[in-house]
């Protein structure tokens, strides 16, 4: 992923760390040449998991912060596997778009079908009336990365106007 948007010459606006599988896809970015965004809070800049060969890097007071300032920059959300803060940043980003707060893509790499179990639960919300379709059209999910940033590129907002009135209920 972080080689296919250095490609594009699309930046990389992450959580600024230096390990893990984010810590990779920066370095894998920064080599083929791309910018990358890290946007880290004081705590974890004083425990030094910072990543120290970015683009650029900007310290925030709080994870609170960095969330908005992350989805002020990003042009897209793209999730990849990870753990509790990856589901709820993603959820967060869903959430905002679906409220209508932005109009940008959400993408989930399902690599190895990571996601599935997400994606049924999804579904299932949808059957039984808890996220509309609309909604859930919000999600693009692909298991290739490249395959992800073109349905990212060609993403439309889904038409949806409002929230179901009393009416409806």
């Amino acid at each position: 992923m972080g080689e296919a948007l250095a490609r594009r010459g699309i930046g990389l606006v992450y959580g600024g760390g230096g390990i893990g599988l984010m810590g990779v896809l920066a370095d894998a970015a920064v080599s083929a040449g791309g910018d990358v965004v890290g946007v880290i809070p004081e705590a974890l800049m004083a425990r030094e998991v910072a990543h120290r060969g970015l683009t650029d890097l900007r310290v925030v007071a709080s994870m609170h912060e960095r969330k908005a300032l992350m989805a002020e920059l990003a042009d897209a959300f793209v999730a990849l596997p990870g753990g509790f803060g990856t589901l709820e940043e993603f959820s967060e980003a869903l959430t905002w778009g679906q409220l209508g707060i932005h109009r940008k893509p959400c993408g989930l790499l399902n690599v190895e079908g990571f996601f599935d179990p997400l994606l049924s639960l999804f579904d299932h919300a949808v059957r039984e009336q808890f996220v509309s379709p609309e909604h859930r059209a919000l999600v693009v999910v692909e298991e290739d990365a490249e395959r992800l940033l073109d349905a990212l590129g060609h993403w439309e907002p889904p038409a949806v106007e409002r929230w179901m009135s009393r009416e409806e209920i």
